[in-house]
């Protein structure tokens, strides 16, 4: 499943900030994310957590290069909730230890 929450295609409208691509391997889906994520694309990247069945789920950030706060949030919550976040950039990586120290505190 290829999901775009925008066309990018069109000019006239606004450039595409994430995209979604779903696989599934064994007992996992994985969620391929690329581009930004931010507070927009966060009911839409919700609804389809919420729509899986696998058991285990893999959000796999390595074409992300861009996050809001509320997506930091979100990606922190998702971890709390044994949601894998892999191949973070370093610096999204930080602010989610970060985040959960805060979380902690």
């Amino acid at each position: 499943m290829l999901h775009c929450t925008k066309q990018a295609r069109d000019p006239r409208r606004e450039p595409m900030t994430l995209k979604i691509q779903r696989s599934n391997k064994k007992d996992n889906a994985i969620f391929n994310l690329c581009g930004q994520i931010d507070v927009k694309e966060l009911p839409e990247l919700q609804r389809l957590l919420a729509a899986n069945a696998q058991k285990y789920v893999i959000l796999d950030l390595k074409e992300v290069n861009l996050v809001d706060r509320e997506a930091l949030r979100f990606l922190a919550r998702c971890e709390e909730n044994g949601i894998r976040v892999e191949n973070c950039p370093a610096y999204i990586r930080e602010w989610l230890l970060r985040e959960g120290a805060e979380s902690v505190s």
